[in-house]
């Protein structure tokens, strides 16, 4: 496990995050999917997010990253949903007949912490901290 390191601090923060199609559209194939990865890394550098794993099926994505004490992930996602959605749009035009009105995301996603131990560990350190440090 390496850890990342700012000025004042010391992390290693994961998410996995999931975004669905609107209407759950199973119009996501590779070509669009390595198109929307591309987007998600290029809007994700001034985030200070990197990407660590990628995959998709015909109606959503699995995007695991690690992100920053810093990083505002809402305004993240919603400012990779709204220029991916615009791109693949305008790219990929045959998306067009599948959705209606602007979106090709969901409004809603999935966003999951992610870490080394289990929370049920967490929660145990945590209760026995004044146990432990006597």
């Amino acid at each position: 496990m390496e850890l990342a390191t700012n000025n004042h601090s010391v992390f290693l923060l994961h998410d996995h995050l999931v975004l669905v199609t609107k209407y759950r559209r199973q119009v996501i194939d590779d070509e669009l999917s390595k198109f929307a990865k591309s987007t998600f890394e290029r809007i994700a550098e001034p985030y200070h997010i990197t990407l660590v794993k990628w995959n998709h099926d015909k109606d959503h994505v699995h995007i695991l990253f690690k992100a920053q004490p810093k990083t505002e992930l809402t305004k993240f996602i919603n400012a990779y949903k709204s220029a991916s959605s615009r791109l693949i749009k305008r790219d990929y035009p045959r998306i067009k007949q599948f959705l209606w009105k602007e979106m090709f995301w969901s409004k809603s996603f999935c966003l999951l912490t992610t870490g080394g131990a289990p929370i049920e560990v967490i929660k145990n350190y945590i209760q026995n901290q004044v146990t432990n440090h006597k």
